[in-house]
């Protein structure tokens, strides 16, 4: 398998010259051999640079490196030379905080009041600190009982938001070919509209139990946590006729993990450490859209 690898910074103004002299200089430091290939401007609206690395890179060397591009208000991606991106056949998501610039299940509890006792259990299992996501979802949704379905579409239509370049990557991605999958540890009410809104092939998420105009507190059916999530992937692959490596992922959280794991390209957006420091790139400046770059 071959263990170099090429660095891309994004960025969304002009790369300075100064990022290519920090990288080089801090690759010196490790004993890496780095080579710029290129800096330009697509007909994208991000700019771009591209170096070869010599060999693979430990964690903390990546973070390290991304660091140096951050303080150039650039973000960096590191691509296996094994990853081929015309064999690029799936594109899968994650919803809540990545494709979307909430996290639904908080808001629908500002309502009613909770929102600070629910977005603290959330937050604890996006950082990993609360393992069991079914648990944590269950926790979550019970403090939601007796508040109205009206509030669903409240959340939608006031609060609701897709994240910058949503809309320009469903579209890019599509036109590809690629077979675009929202799979969210969130709820269908959500993922069914933004499907249908953005174009996705296939979405998947957790129902909520509504009688009488009120959540119940419940969640109906099996609960989608990071396993269901790689499971969803794997399925799309197959459909697709291809390996996960054929997939590009993106997500935020931890449980988005098993998904992102030997996929061909995993993208962490504004995500939490554990995610950026395992995944293939980080968005923390760029939009969703730029992820097309990665693979054109």
């Amino acid at each position: 398998m071959p263990s170099h690898l090429t660095l891309v910074a994004l960025a969304n103004a002009a790369i300075p010259a100064e990022l290519n002299i920090a990288l080089i200089e801090h690759a010196k430091v490790l004993g890496i051999a780095i080579a710029q290939e290129s800096m330009a401007r697509t007909d994208s609206k991000y700019f771009t640079a591209r170096w070869t690395c010599s060999q693979a890179l430990l964690p903390e060397a990546r973070v390290a490196m991304r660091d140096i591009a951050a303080a150039h208000d650039a973000d960096l991606a590191f691509l296996s030379s094994g990853f081929n991106p015309s064999e690029a056949k799936v594109l899968a998501m994650d919803m809540d905080s990545t494709l979307i610039n909430i996290e639904c299940i908080d808001e629908i509890a500002d309502f009613i009041g909770k929102k600070a006792a629910v977005s603290e259990i959330t937050e604890a299992t996006m950082r990993g600190e609360i393992k069991d996501f079914k648990e944590s979802l269950r926790r979550r949704v019970a403090l939601l009982a007796g508040v109205s379905a009206d509030v669903l579409d409240s959340v939608y239509k006031e609060r609701l938001r897709p994240n910058p370049g949503a809309a320009q990557l469903l579209a890019g991605a599509n036109a590809r070919g690629l077979y675009t999958l929202l799979v969210s540890g969130g709820f269908t009410f959500f993922t069914e509209k933004l499907q249908q809104e953005l174009g996705f092939k296939q979405a998947q998420a957790n129902t909520l139990e509504i009688i009488d105009g009120k959540l119940t507190g419940k969640v109906i059916g099996h609960i989608v946590d990071g396993a269901a999530k790689n499971a969803f992937l794997q399925q799309a692959c197959s459909l697709m006729d291809c390996h996960k490596e054929n997939s590009i992922t993106m997500g935020d959280g931890s449980n988005d993990l098993p998904m992102m794991q030997d996929s061909g390209i995993s993208i962490a957006y504004r995500a939490k450490p554990i995610v950026k420091e395992k995944a293939d790139a980080a968005f923390d400046r760029v939009g969703l859209d730029a992820a097309l770059l990665l693979i054109a």
